[in-house]
């Protein structure tokens, strides 16, 4: 339902009483209510503001008796550290401070103020509990907003444990309470509102013009203006004059007190009226908010923006900027340096275009009106936490199929279809596939390289992938300042600037990998079972002599900054960043990697370096395998380095994707180098770049299978560290599937990484009790007096053996199943605090994890797991091999089936991958045979990887019959959660077996 710009008639002439919730999240929100607020005073009703913020900021806009401000915080929004970052964990326990502990009191004294001043209609921006509230004072309620805190707090779920997930649900079912929502342009998915109303942007008008401005602050009319503007949070920011370019000058907002300024920058009161600055500016320098980027769109002015860590509205309101050319991106580490330059001379150059209404705070008031006239039609609406609960409770995912919604803006489409990437590749790849191989060649011979070296082994997305590689070399001629109907991916115009094309470029393709059996077992010493899947990642190479790299602008200006010459620069670009709300371009120096001698740095410094600034973490596992080579190989990189990476691995979903690409960009990397490198030794050092420089604890399962997998077989790695014991056939009759639950794993994940501190845990306690345990060595003559038919000394000398071993041992999957019954499973405890087990025990002995000794760890459940696990895996290989009975399926299913449940009593399962599992069983066990006269054609599914979510493995005959039951769990799931699970079918070669490919432009000279 769309509002025209243009407001209308007043429905009524009656004088309402409106209750207005603000959240407690920045001033962005209250400065918008104001101006909503200030139109319906202007009306002649009388506002009740409740708010934590300050008074002065509603009364000094609106001077009216009708306009009450009621200091009171119902939430707390996300909790910062700083400007530019967001304590998750801390955001979470302050919501459950301040709205889940008081719930019921805040209720209590709510509905009571709601009827103590006779309110007609309660509106939200977007406290949740306002909603719920007024639903039981009998009082109509409207939210107003472009994002929602389930969407918000959902991603935060995901890093902090299941124990918050509850928020989330509860946030939900509140926001369903109300009639419908005022969408604000720039909105993000709210699927906890059914009935949705879209206004222009909300804008405080200009008070004084430019000229106005400009002389109050004693700044000519031609000088360059920079407005500094980063909220009100206090942040002390160091600035130096060489920060601006000669002849700058820069406004610097919300400055604390006593801070002081080089002479080109300038402090304003605390009060200062914004949207007067940002006119009178030049540029905006700052975070991207509502606030501050509706009045940059509204005003024309160009916004040099900062990323935020771990706000997930930020891409949307991105979007919105850049379709209207408003937006230029200032890498972090740039800001914090002052190398402002190059992105101030690039805002210079662009052109805002927006041209949309900016009377959003007139039309919502008017809204608000007809809503508390009972003039505008609603629908019955589900509970927002049912449709929620298994969707979109780890992370949100966008279900909407791009561009088929009407009247969906295209900012709002344009970051829909960055966002669903890896869908339209799947399906670019579902085409491939089922192309006959004469045309799939024929279309790569259009691509004009010159395959020097390798071979694309007959794979349709390497065809995709060297296709897409071809297209960039036209892309950066574009005109960026020209508006089109599809506004240029910024991705592809940095990736068009990377690369030499007449000189080779190496690609390399890694698979991810379904878990068939053993999982989390990987990191206690298990075999595990693993197929390489379809999907793969796709990374491009090219090393350059410093005096000849393309350098992307700011990294120009770097070097002019530090006064080099020709440096070795690494560049980046990742196509899908977008997905998790990452820049899609980073470079840094290769010297970065070096400490002040020219060694390589540590891995902790590494770590450090890539965690400043969360929006390009990701490229620690990119541009961390370049360290790993310089510490554990030797190797000396003296030219710059350009890397693509294409991954059509979809990410969160426990088939490896973070293996893929740093399997595949290691590959590329030592090809382009000469290096010679075995696949079993590059996993294990991509398995260190995960450990050490991301700080992912995870075993080396991962990157095993995608580097040593072969397609359609199974690797059995015996993980002492990573031995390939042999690539199993999967027979003929049988077939695996993965189904994708929508719900986002993430081995950095607390619950993952808790799990596998239990284990170790355990491990300990285990080794600790058996040297206890542990009698002196019998003597020999004791031993040779057992010939004489006593035993005991016999049986003593095999348990002083085996307490040994115990003692000992490295791997706890090399307890056997029968002996921890009889040994040890008793003395385990359930659960212990990390501070007992540190006094007691003093180290769990992982470097991967750390204990926090203020947590409680489950012990027996995770220490229990991979003993039975690797019983069941060697049980499962065996059964493979054999002959082709009903009993076989049954057995191994059965297996799969223990394996998830396992998973669950560790605390990793969830309740979207336990639905997918009960739904294969319900169809196996409940079902009238219904394809087959043998039964059902599926017998076994569990939970892969790190669990939490992610991806369900599912066992089955190779017949249509199974893939006909697959589809209808297809349907069944989505019916009931609202998502369709992805299916993964299909395997290819690790990239071991594929190799490189080395490669150049037809026609073009080697330089």
């Amino acid at each position: 339902m769309d509002s025209t710009s243009k407001p209308r008639a007043p429905a009524s002439s009656w004088s309402f009483v409106f209750a207005y919730y603000v959240t407690g999240h920045g001033f962005g929100h209250a400065t918008r209510v104001v101006e909503v607020v200030r139109h319906l005073v202007s009306a002649g009703h009388e506002v009740h503001v409740v708010t934590g913020a300050p008074e002065f900021v509603f009364k000094c806009s609106i001077p009216s008796p009708k306009l009450h401000v009621r200091k009171v915080l119902l939430d707390c929004g996300a909790v910062q550290l700083d400007a530019l970052t967001v304590d998750r964990l801390a955001s979470l326990e302050k919501y459950v401070q301040t709205a889940v502990l008081p719930r019921e009191s805040i209720l209590d004294t709510e509905v009571q103020w709601l009827h103590s001043i006779n309110a007609n209609l309660v509106v939200s921006d977007i406290v949740p509990v306002a909603c719920r509230a007024a639903a039981e004072a009998g009082i109509p309620s409207v939210c107003v907003t472009n994002f929602s805190w389930d969407f918000i707090y959902a991603e935060y779920v995901m890093a902090a444990g299941h124990h918050h997930r509850s928020i989330v649900w509860q946030i939900a079912e509140d926001y369903s309470h109300a009639l419908f929502l005022i969408r604000l342009p720039g909105y993000c998915p709210m699927p906890a509102f059914r009935d949705v109303i879209d206004v222009p942007l909300v804008v405080r008008q200009v008070c004084r013009n430019r000229e106005q401005v400009r002389i109050g602050l004693g700044i000519g009319q031609n000088e360059k203006l920079l407005l500094f503007n980063f909220g009100g949070q206090d942040a002390s920011w160091l600035l130096k004059e060489e920060y601006l370019p000669a002849g700058w000058k820069c406004l610097v907002c919300a400055a604390p007190a006593g801070q002081k300024f080089p002479s080109n920058f300038i402090c304003l009161d605390r009060d200062a009226y914004t949207p007067d600055l940002i006119a009178a500016s030049n540029c905006m320098l700052g975070k991207i908010g509502y606030g501050t980027a509706s009045e940059a769109l509204a005003f024309n002015v160009p916004f040099v923006f900062v990323r935020r860590d771990y706000f997930n509205e930020e891409p949307f309101l991105r979007n919105m900027l850049e379709h209207h050319h408003c937006g230029v991106e200032m890498i972090r580490r740039d800001f914090l340096t002052g190398r402002w330059s190059p992105y101030l001379e690039r805002a210079l150059k662009i052109k805002p275009s927006y041209d949309g209404a900016v009377n959003g705070g007139e039309v919502v008031a008017h809204i608000i009106v007809d809503a508390a006239c009972g003039r505008v039609d609603t629908s019955q609406k589900q509970s927002g936490a049912r449709r929620l609960r298994d969707a979109i409770v780890f992370g949100y995912q966008m279900q909407r199929v791009p561009g088929r919604e009407l009247g969906i803006p295209e900012w709002y489409t344009h970051a829909e279809n960055e966002l669903s990437l890896r869908s339209a590749l799947n399906t670019d790849l579902e085409k491939l596939h089922s192309m006959p191989q004469a045309n799939l060649v024929s279309d790569f011979e259009i691509l004009e390289f010159e395959i020097l070296q390798g071979e694309i082994h007959g794979l349709p997305d390497t065809a995709i992938f060297l296709k897409n590689l071809a297209s960039l070399e036209g892309e950066g001629k574009m005109d960026a300042n020209v508006k089109s109907e599809k506004p240029p991916m910024r991705e592809r115009l940095a990736a068009a600037g990377l690369f030499n094309w007449e000189d080779e470029i190496f690609v390399a393709r890694a698979p991810g990998r379904l878990d068939v059996m053993g999982g989390i077992g990987d990191y206690s010493g298990s075999l595990v079972l693993q197929m390489p899947i379809r999907e793969a990642c796709h990374v491009a190479v090219q090393r350059t002599a410093p005096g000849k790299q393309r350098l992307w602008k700011h990294a120009m200006a770097r070097r002019a900054t530090k006064g080099e010459r020709y440096k070795p620069v690494i560049q980046i670009v990742s196509f899908g960043s977008e997905l998790s709300n990452r820049a899609p371009t980073f470079d840094m120096d290769i010297a970065d990697f070096l400490d002040s001698e020219g060694n390589p740095i540590t891995y902790d410094k590494a770590r450090r370096y890539f965690e400043q600034d969360h929006s390009q973490k990701w490229a620690a596992y990119i541009a961390g395998t370049i360290l790993v080579l310089m510490r554990e190989r030797g190797v000396c990189f003296e030219d710059g380095i350009g890397i693509l990476v294409s991954s059509a691995v979809p990410e969160g979903k426990g088939v490896s994707s973070s293996a893929a690409i740093e399997v595949a960009t290691m590959s590329a990397i030592i090809a382009a180098h000469g290096l010679n490198i075995p696949p079993r030794e590059l996993a294990i050092l991509c398995q260190k770049v995960e450990n050490y420089i991301v700080g992912a604890p995870c075993g080396v399962m991962d990157q095993m299978a995608s580097a040593c997998g072969e397609a359609y077989k199974l690797l059995a790695m015996l993980c002492q560290p990573a031995e390939v014991r042999e690539h199993v056939n999967i027979p003929s009759h049988l077939r695996f599937w993965g189904l994708d639950s929508g719900i986002r794993h993430s081995v950095g994940g607390a619950d993952y990484g808790s799990v596998r501190v239990g284990t170790f845990m355990g491990r300990k306690i285990i080794k600790a009790t058996a040297q206890a345990l542990l009698p002196q060595k019998p003597a020999l003559s004791s031993v040779l007096g057992s010939r004489n038919g006593d035993t005991r000394d016999e049986l003593d000398e095999l348990d002083f053996t085996s307490l040994s071993e115990d003692a000992g041992m490295n791997y706890l999957c090399n307890l056997s199943s029968h002996r921890f019954e009889a040994k040890y499973a008793r003395i385990l405890p359930e659960q212990i605090e990390g501070e007992k087990f540190l006094q007691i025990y003093g180290s769990h002995e992982d470097i991967a994890t750390t204990i926090d000794p203020r947590h409680v760890y489950a012990v027996k459940a995770p220490t229990s797991h991979p003993i039975y696990e690797n019983f069941r895996v060697k049980a499962f290989a065996v059964l493979l091999t054999a002959s082709t009975t009903d009993e076989q399926l049954a057995t191994l299913g059965d297996l799969m089936y223990q394996a998830h449940n396992s998973y669950s009593r560790c605390g990793l399962g969830s309740a979207g991958t336990d639905r997918l599992v009960e739904l294969v069983q319900n169809i196996q066990h409940c079902h009238k045979p219904r394809y087959s006269k043998n039964g059902s054609a599926l017998f076994g599914a569990k939970i892969t990887g790190g669990g939490c979510g992610g991806t369900v493995c599912v066992l089955g005959r190779n017949t249509v019959e199974s893939s006909e039951e697959i589809y209808e769990i297809q349907q069944q799931y989505k019916a009931a959660t609202g998502h369709l699970p992805f299916v993964f079918e299909g395997s290819s070669p690790g990239a071991g077996k594929f190799g490189y490919l080395r490669i150049r432009r037809k026609g073009k000279q080697a330089s």
